[in-house]
């Protein structure tokens, strides 16, 4: 049986259109292919079918997170699945551990980061605008997640409302302007990630990474294509996920003049640390602890 209350997604033979409903009592679903009486799906179980009014029969699926994710209501654009995921993994998300999270918009990513952490996890989102608030709220609450979520209506340029965090996501127009405030907001070597749409964005958040105590710093963009599941004409689908923005992701470490003059560097590289270093001195930024150099004769 199927309990009510469940989030049930129905496929119908029409194109395997899907529906995701929330089942309640006495609440049937009226559709083209005619009234699917609530009582019957109730009764039926997850993976089988059920004939509508008009005799056609409906699959209903129990609803994964990716079906909640794509069913989410939205004012914003929100992250898609593929790189959800991927963001979930890199911050370490799941038991015990505490997120921070600016700004949340429609929820999507907060979805995501509140299924993986689970009771015993923590997630803090901050957002600035209180009609995303609502919005996220009543899509966690949809979900069927959320409870393990504090949304906070905090402008992060106040700073972050918790510190001594695991990791912390920021998707913001300027996250270069933050960093400061981020690094009091975890434990030394968190996980921080970073999402935006152009490549003058990340050159923007890259020069300010570079000015602070941050390391393993990785760039990427996730682009995703399904091939239509035919057994004796397999190829791609027409279209594809292609690109939705950047993911820069590093740690929280300091660093020393030491330990970067440690490193082998080629010819290129050698001119690629002679123009950071040369960034670094016209800002009057150093990053490192020592008050050294890296490059510099001993």
């Amino acid at each position: 049986m199927i309990p009510y209350g469940s989030l049930v997604v129905y496929v119908t033979p029409n194109k395997d259109r899907r529906y995701i409903k929330r089942l309640e009592e006495g609440q049937d679903w009226h559709s083209n292919d005619g009234v699917l009486s609530a009582e019957a799906v109730h009764d039926a179980s997850f993976g089988s079918e059920v004939r509508t009014s008009l005799d056609i029969p409906i699959r209903v699926l129990e609803a994964t997170l990716h079906d909640r994710l794509k069913g989410l209501k939205r004012q914003t654009q929100i992250i898609y699945p593929k790189d959800i995921a991927y963001i979930c993994l890199r911050l370490g998300a799941g038991p015990g551990r505490t997120i921070i999270e600016a700004g949340c918009g429609s929820g999507g990513l907060t979805t995501g980061l509140s299924w993986f952490c689970g009771p015993t996890g923590r997630v803090v989102s901050h957002e600035a605008r209180e009609e995303f608030m609502k919005l996220a709220r009543r899509n966690l609450e949809w979900a069927g997640v959320g409870d393990n979520v504090e949304i906070v209506h905090r402008d992060i340029a106040d700073g972050f409302c918790i510190d001594n965090a695991d990791a912390l996501f920021l998707d913001v127009r300027t996250p270069w302007e933050y960093l400061d405030h981020a690094v009091k907001a975890v434990k030394p070597g968190a996980t921080f990630g970073f999402l935006v749409p152009t490549v003058d964005q990340v050159s923007k958040l890259l020069m300010g990474l570079e000015k602070g105590p941050f390391a393993d710093i990785e760039v990427c963009e996730i682009l995703m294509r399904n091939w239509k599941p035919v057994a004796d004409r397999l190829r791609p689908e027409d279209r594809m996920n292609a690109h939705t923005g950047f993911l820069i992701f590093c740690r929280h470490q300091e660093r020393s003049a030491d330990f970067e003059y440690s490193r082998p560097l080629g010819t290129r590289q050698r001119k690629q640390e002679a123009a950071r270093q040369a960034r670094l001195a016209e800002s009057g930024a150093n990053p490192y602890d020592d008050g050294e150099t890296a490059g510099d004769d001993e």
